[in-house]
């Protein structure tokens, strides 16, 4: 009888521990940069690291709080999917919490049929807000009006171009080299058939491969391995890894110069930080779809969010095709 107590006795002292728990908050904008439309209703998945889900639900937005279950381990890397009817879907990963912390997740959402906001970019408006622009495209024109309808023609004609030009510089001028950013360093923009959706070349000051190689060296790029393989007549490439999406690449044509002060420089973002994911997502599927500046623009938007650094703010924005 004795030992039946003392056994009853421990299992009234047992204490039920609850599992800890963390919250992730979700918040959602468009195209514009502004916060999803309030009834826009969601379906939001949040898979954990063993890749289970652990959240699926229609929800309506901007903003939307979830709480995840907390392992302290792999479980706790989550990844945050959400779409909706009439959008591309969009997502984040990883998404690490902690229950001492409530974890921001910001995502971009982009209607399925878009068209290119340029009101910012319109030639009078950069010259206010961004200078630096306007005074790189004037180079090599022999006067600002043949320039501006040199910009406008391109605008008009290839706009997904002038979107990529208008998402690296902006990138360039948010890096900081070891003196200045990568966008002072540039002379004069290659306005011809090599202008791409995924592309442009510039002549650039030499200065600018010594400026890059001692960052890669500080951590701030990659070296590319091998870059003729995938950029013919390239003598170095650089990547930028400072996030795990849209990050800027600079590949050099150091033969293709003036000889002394000036080289070819070829500009580019991926899609993806990995190798192994740059190799079969983008240059695979690239031989019959180049990289899409909008996919580029949304990429490169949340990874900003995500490592808490100003805005990636091109002057442009995307919209509903429709509206």
């Amino acid at each position: 009888m004795a030992r039946k107590a003392t056994k009853k006795a421990r299992a009234n002292t047992s204490v039920h521990t609850e599992q800890p728990r963390a919250t992730i908050l979700i918040n959602l904008y468009d195209g514009t940069r502004e916060l999803l439309a309030p009834d826009t209703r969601v379906l939001v998945r949040i898979v954990d690291g063993e890749q289970r889900h652990v959240f699926t639900d229609f929800v309506k937005g901007p903003t939307i709080r979830v709480t995840v279950p907390f392992q302290d381990g792999m479980r706790d890397i989550y990844t945050v999917l959400v779409s909706a009817d009439g959008y591309v879907q969009s997502g984040f990963h990883p998404v690490r919490v902690s229950p001492r912390i409530l974890r921001p997740v910001f995502l971009m959402l982009l209607p399925k049929k878009t068209r290119f906001g340029f009101s910012q970019a319109q030639w009078d408006v950069l010259q206010d807000t961004h200078p630096a622009f306007t005074s790189l495209f004037l180079e090599g024109a022999s006067s600002e009006a043949k320039a501006q309808s040199r910009y406008e023609r391109i605008m008009e004609q290839n706009p997904d171009s002038i979107a990529c030009l208008l998402n690296i510089l902006t990138v360039m001028e948010s890096i900081d080299l070891p003196e200045l950013t990568p966008l002072d360093y540039l002379r004069e923009i290659v306005w011809d058939e090599t202008m791409a959706r995924d592309r442009f070349f510039a002549w650039a000051d030499r200065a600018l491969v010594e400026q890059v190689r001692i960052a890669a060296e500080q951590g701030a790029f990659a070296q590319e391995p091998s870059p003729a393989l995938l950029h013919p007549g390239a003598t170095s490439s650089y990547k930028q890894i400072q996030f795990g999406e849209a990050n800027l690449q600079l590949t050099f044509h150091e033969r293709a110069g003036n000889g002394q002060d000036r080289l070819k420089v070829e500009l580019d973002m991926d899609y993806f930080k990995d190798m192994a994911a740059h190799t079969l997502l983008e240059v695979i599927p690239g031989l019959f779809e180049l990289t899409d500046p909008k996919r580029i623009y949304v990429l490169r938007w949340i990874a900003g969010h995500q490592a808490n650094v100003p805005e990636f703010d091109p002057p442009y924005t995307i919209r509903s095709a429709e509206a």
